[in-house]
């Protein structure tokens, strides 16, 4: 099946919409595991692109749901950021100290 530039905005939509409800319950590991589903449609969208265009009522769809997108992004973002200070934290405890 032939997907369309605008099924692929769309999937990417629905896979955000999952990684922010998958942040929601603190499941880090399918919120990576999403992201990297995100991606695989994101290079699928870019080649694609090189052949197709959007027709004008479809720029105006793709916008919506970039606008959308980027707000689940950030949403995302504000949950991740405690558990990535935590890792950070976990990382830098775990590193060997400098020796003065």
């Amino acid at each position: 099946m032939e997907h369309s530039l605008l099924d692929y905005y769309k999937a990417i939509e629905r896979t955000s919409s999952q990684m922010l409800e998958a942040a929601k319950t603190e499941n880090w590991d399918q919120v990576v595991r999403l992201e990297g589903a995100c991606a695989v449609l994101i290079a699928q969208l870019r080649y694609k692109s090189k052949t197709d265009e959007l027709a004008p009522e479809d720029r105006r769809e793709k916008t919506k749901i970039m606008q959308r997108i980027l707000r689940t992004d950030a949403q995302i973002r504000c949950l991740a950021e405690p558990w990535l200070n935590d890792l950070s934290q976990l990382i830098d405890r775990n590193q060997p100290q400098p020796m003065h």
